[in-house]
Formats: structure tokens, C-alpha cells, sequence
């Protein structure tokens, strides 16, 4: 294990290509490069609020003893291995081309190479201005450092592709936010998060470079991005340009399977929030549902369109897996190869959504037939609207002798936000029996097939009112909700934390910060 300030850091993205090392931390255009340098802005008092040691261990990393390190967490200090930079790139946000944006408050300090080999950049966010800040400060309250911290690390215990968070620092500085830009701005506690990921490369980066006209850095990042992070992919020209994009697709796919599975809403799929290894990243106004409601989005920014709702997450990611394919074209002979492996996304994400749907039912494997269960059970579910994570849970434990319409209602009501119509009920009790006809020709035994449901099923999510309630208390000194969050994201497919297994509570329907949250962080 090595302390943070005695480590030898990597900076091969840096010494790659071409940057602006003026340290001019003005707002400004940089056409021609891939980053600016920028170090971080000192805080006042800068304290360790959590550290995740899972994380550490995997890294060789030694959690902080003296202020020597923690001030490097707070950005209060660099060490002269450490090239610390913003990274330049561009995006499409809600739909609209945004042209360059970069890392407005986001700083990677340097590549962590850790035990088996590994390099993982680490990237303080929170840590002041950029070049890149617009009109913005660089900073971070306490509100949304505790929500990426424990959602990155809650995604991981979920088994999602995700960047990481290796610590959450408080600044002991005020910063001034309007949480939902309606005029109310008010200041909050200041904080910095460490996260962690081999790279946080986005669709953005080609993007840039492709609207710039940039094509010899554009082809330059893309045979780097290849070798470096998708080493095995052999061949040379348009073959391996086209062998990476089709992984990227892939890629992709999987992860949106991955956040339907457990019901993650990210908020903000814009390009610029597409990372270019298939990992989530950048957590904002993110939410699981609670009730399952398709329309559902967490974010106020995106109303009333609504364009990255829950439901339509895929579709988004898709025509997200559009704008990069432009962007990666004028590197080609020609488009029309591309065209087919964009194309290949619905066939990728169908394949592996069936067999994802097939495991959280506990099916033995998803036949053709099995296509129109899926459809009748997600009919049933967008239209009743029971807490998803609890439903599954029931459905575990779903006894399959035959049982009437009121039984059947009555073993799922822990899950239902409302009472039940007469219709609904029936459409409930029509599903579910569907369902127990189906598990009966299982050629696996019934314990078998629950097995494989709780493996695919959470039974804990890291609730937005439970987020809500933990930063309350963390603004008035007290960590406990904090603390016991913080383990209880590592064990989601166990029955260790039952007293989160709950609904939404009434009162947080409608609760700033409890159901739907702003950008503004």
C-alpha cells in the first residue's frame, strides 16, 4: 500500500498529446488541444468525510494518516509527479449541439498504477476552476458529492459498470447554488469527490475533434484510445476502427440493459456523459424508480420533454452511439460498414435484454415464446406502477398452486403505491398466472430458479429519499444514516438491511431532492 504523496504517478495521456500549459484559468476556446493544465484552487479546511477502502485495497492505496494526503484529496496540494489537467471536449446535451465544454470542475490529477498493473486516473471533482468553468466556479456542494460518492460505489456492489469513489472530502467552504434555478440561490456546504476509472474518455472527445476538424488529433486519440484500453482489437485502417466501434456498441447496450435490470434513471444522457469504455459516469440528478413508471425522469432540466426518461434510455443511448459514428467517419474509406454496426445495437441490446428478463424471472432459458410474457408482465407493470424493487422480491417468493385474484393482489400490496382497480387487478392476476404456468416448466427445480431471481434482483437500492435524508444529517454533523448507507450499498442482493426495504414514503413524493433534482450542483 502507498500513501498518495509518495506515489510515482503516470501521466501518458498528458505526455501523448498536445496541451495548453499556460495554467491560465480563464474561460476561454482551445482549439488545437486535448486539455488544459489547471491545478487545483486551495480550500479552507479541508477534512476526510469517507474514504472507500474496498477501493483502496484493489488500488495499493493507504488510507490517509496525516494532512499531507488529505490535502491532496481536498486539492490543497500536489505532488511533483502529479500533471494536473482539464480535459477539452465537446457534446451534445439534450439532443443540441452544446460545441466545447470539458471539465468544468473536474481536475485528473495523474494515472494510479495500481498493484496487477492497472493504471486508473484520478480526478478531484469539486476542485475549482477551469478553463473549461464557463460562467460556473468549479465547485461542488456537499448535496451532490455525497450522491456521486455513494452511487458510484453503490453501482459497483450492483455489478454495473461505473466509475468509481475513492473519497469524499469536506471543504469547510460555503458555496453559492441555485438547486433548481428558479431564483432561490442559497449557500451550501462546499465537498470534493475522488473518482476513480481507467479512463474517463467520452463520445464528446471525438466529437470535438471531428467539429473542429481536427482529424490528425482525431485519428491520433483514436489509435491511443485502441491500443491503450482495447489492446486486443488487431488489424489496421477502417478493420480495427470498425472492430472498436462495434465494441463500444456492445459495450453500450449492455449498460443500458444493466441500469433497466435494477431500475437506474441516469437524468443527464447527453454525449458528453457517454463514456467511451461502456461505464456510467457523471452522477447528477440521477434516481432508481420507485413505482415503475417508464415516463419517469429525475431531472427538472428535462421536462416537460422528458427525454431521458427512464424508458427511453436505450433509444437515447442509441442515437447517442450516432452522434460518435459521425464523429469517427472522416477517419474512414467509407460510412457504410458503420452505418450496419450502428444499426447493430437494437439486435445487441434485444439479445441481452431477454436473457436479463429471463434471469430476474428465475426462467431455466427465454424462449421465443417467452417474448410474450415479457411484454404482458412490462404492460402490467407500467400500468399498475408497484415499486419495482420490492415486486421482484414478492415475485421471488410467489407460491405457484393456483391462487385467486384478491390472493394474489393482497401478496403483492407491499408493493403497491395504490389501491388497485378492478381492471387492474385483473391485468395483475392475469400476469401473474401466466407467470406461474411458466415457472412450472422450469427443467431446473424451483430453488434453482430463485437463486438465479436474487442474483438478478436487488432487494436494496440506494433510495433518492434515503440520499436526502443522509445529507440532512450530515449538514447538521450527524453521519449515521451516512454510515450505515455506505455499508449497506455493499450487500444490495442480501436481506442484511430490511429496514431499507421499504416504499417511497408519502411524504418524499413530492420533496425537493427526494424525487426529482436539478443539474445545478
Amino acid at each position: 500500500m502507498q500513501q498518495l504523496s509518495d506515489k510515482v504517478y503516470k501521466s501518458e495521456f498528458v505526455d501523448t498529446f498536445g496541451g495548453d500549459n499556460s495554467g491560465d484559468l480563464n474561460p476561454r476556446q482551445t482549439p488545437g488541444v486535448l486539455y488544459s493544465k489547471a491545478l487545483p484552487t486551495p480550500v479552507e479546511k479541508p477534512e476526510l468525510l469517507a474514504w472507500s477502502d474496498d477501493l483502496a485495497k484493489e488500488l495499493g492505496v493507504q488510507k490517509p494518516t496525516d494532512q499531507k494526503d488529505i490535502d491532496i484529496l481536498g486539492g490543497n496540494a500536489v505532488t511533483d509527479t502529479m500533471r494536473p489537467y482539464a480535459a477539452c471536449y465537446a457534446g451534445h446535451q439534450f439532443g443540441n449541439w452544446a460545441g466545447q465544454l470539458g471539465d468544468g470542475r473536474a481536475i485528473t490529477l495523474g494515472e494510479w498504477e495500481a498493484p496487477n498493473g492497472q493504471s486508473w486516473e484520478l480526478q478531484l471533482k469539486g476542485a475549482g476552476p477551469t478553463p473549461y468553468s464557463r460562467r460556473a466556479d468549479g465547485r461542488a456542494v456537499l448535496r451532490s458529492s455525497v450522491r456521486e460518492y455513494l452511487m458510484s460505489e453503490a453501482m459497483h456492489y450492483l455489478g454495473i459498470p461505473t466509475t468509481r469513489a475513492l473519497s469524499l472530502v469536506s471543504t469547510g467552504d460555503p458555496v453559492l447554488r441555485d438547486m433548481f434555478y428558479n431564483g432561490n440561490a442559497a449557500y451550501e456546504p462546499g465537498a470534493i469527490v475522488m473518482r476513480v476509472a481507467p479512463s474517463l474518455l467520452r463520445f464528446g472527445n471525438f466529437e470535438l475533434l471531428a467539429a473542429r476538424k481536427e482529424l490528425e488529433n482525431l485519428k491520433k486519440l483514436t489509435d491511443w484510445t485502441i491500443a491503450r484500453y482495447y489492446p486486443h482489437i488487431q488489424g489496421e485502417g477502417d478493420e480495427r476502427i470498425l472492430a472498436w466501434f462495434k465494441e463500444i456498441v456492445d459495450k453500450t447496450a449492455a449498460l443500458m440493459v444493466e441500469w433497466l435490470r435494477v431500475g437506474f434513471v441516469h437524468g443527464v444522457m447527453n454525449t458528453d456523459n457517454m463514456s467511451i469504455l461502456g461505464l456510467t459516469i457523471d452522477y447528477g440528478p440521477y434516481s432508481f424508480v420507485d413505482n415503475y413508471d417508464l415516463n419517469f425522469t429525475p431531472n427538472t432540466t428535462d421536462l416537460p420533454g422528458r427525454r431521458y426518461a427512464f424508458g427511453k434510455q436505450p433509444s437515447i443511448a442509441y442515437w447517442n452511439l450516432s452522434r460518435l459514428a459521425m464523429a469517427i467517419a472522416p477517419l474512414l474509406q467509407g460510412t457504410e460498414e458503420l452505418v450496419k454496426i450502428h444499426a447493430g445495437f437494437d439486435d445487441a441490446f434485444t439479445k441481452q435484454y431477454m436473457e436479463m428478463m429471463g434471469n430476474k424471472l428465475g426462467l431455466d432459458q427465454v424462449k421465443a415464446e417467452d417474448v410474450a410474457l415479457f411484454a404482458q408482465l412490462e404492460k402490467m407493470l407500467a400500468t399498475v406502477q408497484p415499486d419495482m424493487t420490492i415486486f421482484y422480491q414478492l415475485l421471488i417468493d410467489l407460491p405457484l398452486e393456483a391462487e385467486t385474484e384478491a390472493e394474489m393482489a393482497a401478496h403483492f400490496e407491499p408493493s403497491l403505491y395504490n389501491k388497485l382497480s378492478k381492471e387492474e387487478s385483473q391485468q395483475l392476476s392475469e400476469v401473474i398466472k401466466a407467470y406461474q404456468e411458466r415457472i412450472k416448466a422450469n427443467t431446473c427445480s424451483r430453488e434453482e430458479s430463485q437463486k438465479k431471481m436474487r442474483q438478478a434482483n436487488p432487494r436494496f437500492i440506494l433510495r433518492n429519499y434515503l440520499l436526502s435524508q443522509a445529507i440532512e444529517q450530515l449538514e447538521q454533523g450527524n453521519n449515521d444514516l451516512f454510515e450505515k448507507l455506505q455499508e449497506a450499498i455493499k450487500e444490495p442482493y442480501s436481506n442484511k438491511y430490511e429496514e431499507f426495504f421499504a416504499k417511497r414514503p408519502e411524504w418524499a413524493t413530492n420533496k425537493a431532492g427526494c424525487s426529482m433534482l436539478s443539474c445545478s450542483s
